[in-house]
């Protein structure tokens, strides 16, 4: 069988997209998320922005401060109730809408603190991590955000967070994401990266607190 070299030039072209081409994932509201493999690990590359569990149920919109604060069941939220950070940034659920295992697409979940650890071992030690993941330039991360290289392809943004009393801060200047792991029985785990360094932290915060969610592959 013969080709032309116009002929094979295509076939390249095509193959040379179909393997450039990363993998999305969609999710029960039909938004399209860019995945990232790193490692073994292939995780979201953007913040989750549903208002659905994966099983078409609603996930309770709470806009008021002390309805917020007082709450013991799942909710979400834009930051500063204000949609336009969706595209960008996603929502900010409080842990008891991670805790019902229903938050991420079918086939996906919320990462354990050793998930995390996972990734940032891969990467290197805890100090400079944070430069691999960050996304580049100061569009959404505060000046100077000079470190940071995105050399994963994670593209983590500062979504900031809602405090437990219902207050919003940080949007810019950090980025808080939840794990699935509990500390106690007030306190998860979470993930922490800053404009101003090239490290990632661990912490605890209380399960009122809204963060962001990146979900990764089962």
């Amino acid at each position: 069988m013969k080709f032309s070299i116009a002929k094979l030039f295509t076939v390249t072209l095509l193959l040379l997209v179909l393997f450039s081409c990363k993998p999305t994932v969609k999710d029960v509201d039909g938004n399209k998320y860019k995945t990232v493999t790193i490692g073994t690990q292939v995780w979201m590359a953007e913040n989750l922005k549903t208002t659905r569990y994966n099983d078409g149920t609603p996930i309770p919109l709470v806009t008021d401060y002390e309805e917020w604060a007082a709450l013991t069941t799942p909710a979400y939220c834009w930051y500063n109730n204000d949609s336009s950070h969706k595209e960008v940034y996603g929502a900010l659920y409080n842990w008891y809408a991670v805790n019902t295992a229903k938050i991420c697409p079918e086939g996906w979940h919320v990462p354990s603190d050793e998930e995390w650890i996972e990734l940032r071992n891969y990467l290197g030690s805890f100090r400079f991590v944070g430069s691999d993941l960050k996304e580049t330039g100061t569009s959404h991360w505060r000046s100077p955000n000079a470190d940071a290289t995105n050399k994963s392809g994670f593209t983590a943004l500062p979504g900031g967070l809602r405090s437990f009393n219902g207050s919003f801060s940080y949007i810019g200047i950090a980025g808080y994401w939840w794990t699935a792991t509990e500390y106690t029985s007030t306190n998860v785990h979470f993930w922490n990266l800053r404009y101003k360094n090239s490290d990632v932290f661990t912490y605890i915060a209380e399960k009122p607190n809204g963060l962001c969610i990146r979900c990764i592959q089962d």
